[in-house]
């Protein structure tokens, strides 16, 4: 395929934050086809699967929960919990130690839906990565697992 118009090449080399940008392009070829695709076929958006994606992970999560390990904001969880509940994707009981939150917990049909989706995700990363020998791969993963745990350290607001 030829690319047509500008060649990225010049704004990921000139851009002021280039290596954040870099990776927000490479997030955007693997993430927007494939919610593109999973909102035609099971009619739910990027913030309700990942709210699917922590719980298959978690036996029960609060909203608030997810919004940390997703460093989504609260809101569009929050509007992600009522919809995947609606549908019957999820259960929500009290918080036994906290009466002003709810524990969610992933349905068996959650779960199949989070399955189906995790497999056209994991494909699309395949694609896009298909060019990285397995040593470049073990140390992308790396260098990715390091900067993650960087990140969950960080305030979620944009402060320093």
């Amino acid at each position: 395929m030829v690319m047509q118009g500008p060649d990225p090449d010049t704004i990921f080399e000139e851009i002021a934050f280039r290596d954040a940008y870099r990776m927000s392009y490479l997030i955007n070829a693997i993430i927007v086809p494939t919610y593109d695709q999973v909102r035609r076929d099971f009619g739910i958006i990027r913030a309700e699967y990942h709210l699917l994606m922590c719980l298959a992970h978690y036996p029960t999560l609060s909203a608030q929960d997810v919004s940390r390990l997703t460093r989504r904001p609260r809101n569009s969880i929050s509007r992600a919990v009522h919809r995947m509940l609606a549908e019957g994707y999820l259960t929500r009981t009290p918080d036994p130690d906290d009466g002003r939150q709810a524990l969610l917990t992933i349905t068996p049909e959650g779960r199949k839906l989070h399955e189906e989706i995790a497999a056209r995700l994991a494909e699309r990363q395949e694609v896009v990565l298909e060019p990285l020998t397995t040593d470049e791969r073990v140390q992308l993963d790396g260098l990715l697992q390091r900067l993650a745990r960087h990140v969950a350290d960080l305030p979620p607001d944009g402060s320093a």
